[in-house]
């Protein structure tokens, strides 16, 4: 008698990918938490595992360590939702790319700025201050710096296409005006003065279109 063949049970691989996908989330959302209630000093991997409800491990492979997970809550700040995303994905990005004048970029990039960095600064003094003890966080925070430069001067390279920048500043020397003031320290400067993020935001597209666009095209767009 001929035994019946067994059939494999078929791998839903789609089905792991998004299990996997729904625990990152969960450990990211947790973190976030923790670093917004205690602060980074006070929050432990072994913390934001349990609010997650998985083990320190699955936080490792998931996202990585605690300077990792403190730079993931960064991204999400600047994603504007529950997951990080690369730069050129977020809503922001898109919407300086779509302005079709300098004018226009630069205060939709500034707007954007006083409305995220009140989130992001507070992760990166955290990163800064733990550097001073903690070699991983100083590189982290280093890292993140030469991103924002590096984004910068794709910034510098979109506003060159308009035609509108001034010709005696070069694409580096834009990038890095723009990269000093958004930096944390230009923003909590500001700030620290009674100046609300909103006010910044305004203050930071004026100066950028003042300081960066040939003569006429900086009052093309008018500040909102």
């Amino acid at each position: 008698m001929t035994e019946p063949v067994k059939r494999r049970r078929t791998y839903d691989a789609s089905r792991r990918r998004a299990a996997a996908e729904q625990t990152r989330l969960g450990v990211l959302a947790a973190a976030r938490e923790l670093f917004a209630a205690g602060g980074y000093a006070a929050t432990s991997v072994q913390a934001v595992a349990d609010r997650a409800q998985v083990a320190v491990d699955t936080v490792y492979a998931t996202v990585g360590r605690k300077p990792q997970l403190l730079l993931a809550v960064h991204d999400m700040v600047l994603a504007e939702g529950p997951a990080p995303v690369e730069a050129e994905e977020r809503d922001y990005v898109r919407a300086v790319r779509a302005a079709p004048t300098a004018a226009a970029k630069l205060r939709t990039y500034a707007a954007a700025m006083g409305r995220l960095l009140p989130g992001t600064v507070p992760i990166m003094s955290a990163l800064r201050e733990a550097g001073a003890s903690d070699p991983a966080c100083a590189e982290q925070y280093e890292q993140i710096a030469e991103r924002r430069a590096t984004n910068m001067r794709l910034l510098a390279a979109d506003l060159r296409g308009t035609g509108e920048l001034r010709d005696d500043l070069g694409d580096e020397l834009v990038a890095d005006l723009i990269w000093s003031l958004n930096s944390p320290e230009w923003f909590t400067l500001i700030t620290s003065r009674g100046h609300t993020p909103a006010q910044y935001g305004d203050l930071l597209g004026d100066l950028l279109c003042r300081t960066l666009l040939a003569a006429g095209a900086a009052s093309q767009t008018s500040p909102t």
